[in-house]
């Protein structure tokens, strides 16, 4: 005998409490294997697949593709073992002592009444990718099956594969005496977050029992009449709002806040409110640094190595500034009221993709040399591209380095990326006029502009850092010594 199991969306780790539904994997009715991907969203971080932790036959999914979910809420629904027979429920739904399917979660399948792998479940607990087991080919289970498999399920699964109920009319419907008819506190939460009376709602479930289903149609309905009324207003609202031929606010597109460019706005809104940062900046002849690069990108033979970019050159003189003012490397724990210097350089780099600005991380830049960087931030470039960078991959930085020159602009004033304490910023390198050796010439000149954290250091401080990467910019050779 099966029985259907939800699979709620689990905590994807670092803090995330929601995310949005990209693209599902699986549709109602196929067959999913223990720990396959069964859909792909999207956090504040970055693109994710997450595994089910159950195998059988997929009943009911919650959200469509563009719905932001919390963490908790359900996923979708599993009827384990259903191509073998029917769903069959543990005890009578109305039983108050009955378990439902809505109290198991990933972490824990054992609630349902038997241990995890008789139940289909994997037993992991799912905080991020789940135990990456091989997929399964997908494939269709019987109609007449699946039918029979939803029939018989709880019904405190609500699967939005029932059949079709009658419009429920919220303000004509009678009010319940009594107790309201409703066992899943998913439904009665739903209803509250939107003013629905449950007393005024007729239950298409056994016995009159109201469904998730006949929550979100009189929802629906609502807000199809509110649509309405506000159509009818609005020509009125408009001659009143915008005088003068003014444009109504009403036209104004609105995107929302959310994904990656909510967290980017929730964490550049923080930086400006606790840091105190002031920026310093200074122009430098890079005509040494790019005859370098390409000498370098030039040499043959077995020392031969990949081509060296110029973020990585930079990225590299930032590693050795930084050992040198170690107090730019940190952070401030303001509730202790304390500067944490920070033994390792984690070092962020902004990149700009489509979904928007994220600053990938590589680890103990101190470590490593130029070509090595160069490899790492290719690396992590294409994964940002093609929306595949992990959150561990996002965050940890202790030091940003800004390229905005690829833009095509000179100079910026950079927000520094919370929690960290400084960041550069690099503008274009172009022919320019410049003294060099006493007579005006064309030079490569570049912009590089420090913000940094009052807190941690003075202006003495981070002028001396940005002095000492201005000078390895002009005379590479000043590498040398910390080689």
């Amino acid at each position: 005998m099966a029985q259907v199991l939800e699979f709620k969306l689990p905590d994807l780790g670092e803090g995330l409490t929601e995310a949005e539904i990209v693209r599902w994997l699986v549709e109602v009715g196929d067959v999913v294997a223990i720990d396959q991907p069964v859909v792909e969203v999207e956090t504040a971080k970055a693109m994710v697949e997450v595994p089910c932790p159950y195998g059988g036959v997929v009943t009911a999914r919650f959200g469509e593709e563009g719905t932001e979910l919390p963490v908790g809420a359900p996923l979708l629904t599993v009827a384990v073992g259903a191509a073998e027979g029917p769903v069959s429920s543990p005890s009578s739904p109305s039983s108050p002592s009955s378990s439902s399917p809505s109290s198991s979660s990933p972490s824990s399948p054992s609630s349902s009444g038997s241990d995890p792998e008789s139940s289909g479940g994997s037993g992991n607990v799912l905080v991020g990718y789940g135990t990456g087991a091989p997929a399964a080919r997908r494939r269709r289970i019987r109609p007449d099956r699946l039918d029979r498999a939803v029939a018989e399920a709880p019904v405190s699964v609500a699967p939005v594969v029932a059949a079709p109920v009658a419009e429920v009319l919220v303000a004509e419907a009678p009010v319940h005496e009594g107790p309201v008819p409703v066992v899943s506190p998913l439904v009665r939460r739903l209803a509250r977050q939107h003013d629905i009376d449950l007393r005024r709602l007729a239950g298409s479930g056994p016995d009159g029992l109201i469904l998730r289903a006949d929550v979100d149609r009189a929802i629906r309905t609502v807000e199809e009449t509110a649509a309405a009324t506000a159509q009818v207003q609005a020509p009125a609202a408009a001659a009143v709002a915008a005088p003068n031929g003014v444009a109504a606010a009403s036209d104004a597109e609105r995107i929302p806040l959310r994904g990656v460019r909510g967290a980017v706005a929730d964490k550049l809104s923080r930086s400006r409110t606790e840091i105190p940062d002031a920026t310093c900046w200074v122009d430098a002849d890079a005509t040494e640094l790019m005859a370098v690069r390409a000498a370098m990108n030039a040499a043959t033979g077995p020392s031969a190595g990949p081509k060296v970019s110029v973020l990585a050159l930079l990225a590299r003189i930032c590693t050795a500034a930084l050992a040198r003012f170690p107090e730019l490397n940190a952070t401030v724990d303001t509730a202790a009221r304390e500067i944490v210097r920070l033994p390792g350089v984690h070092l962020g780099f902004a990149a700009q993709t489509e979904r928007g600005l994220v600053v990938p991380v590589v680890r103990d830049a101190h470590t490593r040399n130029a070509e090595s960087i160069g490899a790492e931030i290719a690396r992590l470039t294409e994964l940002a591209r093609t929306g595949k960078l992990s959150p561990a991959q996002l965050t940890g930085g202790t030091f940003t380095l800004n390229n905005y020159g690829v833009f095509g602009v000179d100079g910026s004033t950079p927000i520094i990326n919370h929690p960290e304490a400084a960041m550069l910023g690099v503008g274009r390198i172009m022919p320019k006029p410049w003294v060099h050796q006493g007579e005006l010439a064309v030079r490569q000149v570049v912009q590089l502009s420090l913000t940094f954290d009052h807190r941690v250091c003075d202006g003495g401080t981070a002028g001396g850092f940005l002095r000492y990467v201005a000078d390895c910019v002009e005379q590479p050779a000043v590498l040398l010594r910390t080689l």
